[in-house]
């Protein structure tokens, strides 16, 4: 069975889908996994960077989203949308799933905690779309987010922009972007479980 284009997918949405020109609210969970989603959608759609992240610690927390600032200052290609850290919701979620080795249950929590709300702001907002930056990593499974990111989207009433930002060397882009801005690159999600794996 083929893995569905979600790359092309959202090309076909945007193109011919009717949301070219439409309020985004993208979840992003840093700069260097921004850059090459940002720079994709610049011109398509209004984008809104929404920095919600509870999993990752408050050090890195404070230092991602600061970079993530930086570079959306630096190039003008979105908005930024704060909210609360709320780590307890992180702990609360994954509660049980401590040991659970990355990629597994631990991390499908964590999307679904991060795109949920993702959504709902979404919907509160009165944005049109919502996606994610996190399918740019060719370490996370774009097929799972975007299912989980879908399913969220439906629950709030708004719809959902699907992605696979990796396609046409985005993760490359992305670091070469990095680069261009001298942005802090970290080698691990942020999660304290996964840091060293």
């Amino acid at each position: 069975m083929n893995a569905t284009d979600f790359n092309k997918k959202m090309f076909e949405e945007i193109e011919g889908g009717g949301a070219k020109g439409k309020k985004l609210l993208l979840h992003a969970c840093c700069a260097p996994c921004s850059t090459a989603c940002l720079e994709r959608l610049e011109g398509l759609m209004d984008v809104t960077v929404l920095f919600y992240n509870p999993n990752i610690e408050t050090e890195e927390y404070l230092k991602r989203k600061d970079e993530l600032l930086r570079f959306i200052s630096e190039t003008g290609w979105a908005h930024f949308l704060d909210c609360d850290h709320q780590k307890e919701a992180w702990y609360a979620a994954v509660n049980g799933l401590e040991d659970e080795k990355e990629g597994g249950a631990r991390c499908a929590k964590c999307f679904e905690l991060r795109l949920s709300f993702t959504a709902r702001t979404a919907a509160e907002r009165g944005y049109d779309y919502c996606a994610t930056t996190l399918t740019v990593s060719p370490l996370k499974n774009a097929q799972l987010i975007n299912a989980i990111g879908q399913s969220a989207a439906l629950r709030y009433g708004v719809k959902w922009l699907p992605s696979d930002f990796k396609k046409g060397n985005g993760y490359l882009r992305s670091c070469q972007l990095s680069k261009e801005h001298n942005l802090y690159r970290q080698n691990y999600c942020g999660c304290i479980y996964s840091k060293g794996t």
